[in-house]
């Protein structure tokens, strides 16, 4: 997600038609969770990070998605919801690089 508040990222297994966890196979479901797993311990080793909330929601859009979002005690929402708070900051163009190619290089790794 693009707002530099939060490192925010969201999670979309390569299983199409999938839309709930539960509805993956015990297969399936090892993999998205050795990548979420290694995304939330990712966010969680970011500056600032004191927690790393992990949540499939997906009232929306019902495409499996799983969000990791890194907060910190006294960021603009703490301590409720990211969701809906505020307008987002966006990333300055380096900073979003940044942490895309981190998950890129760990991607490689799964």
């Amino acid at each position: 997600m693009n707002d530099a508040r939060y490192p925010w990222l969201v999670a979309v297994p390569r299983l199409p038609g999938a839309s709930e966890l539960f509805g993956l196979t015990q297969q399936e479901g090892a993999q998205v969770w050795a990548e979420i797993q290694a995304l939330g311990a990712l966010v969680g080793d970011l500056p600032r990070v004191d927690k790393v909330n992990i949540g499939a929601l997906g009232n929306i859009v019902r495409q499996l998605h799983i969000h990791v979002v890194g907060r910190y005690e006294g960021d603009p929402a703490w301590p409720g919801p990211v969701w809906g708070h505020s307008p987002p900051s966006p990333y300055h163009d380096t900073a979003a690089m940044t942490l895309i190619d981190r998950v890129a290089t760990l991607g490689k790794s799964l």
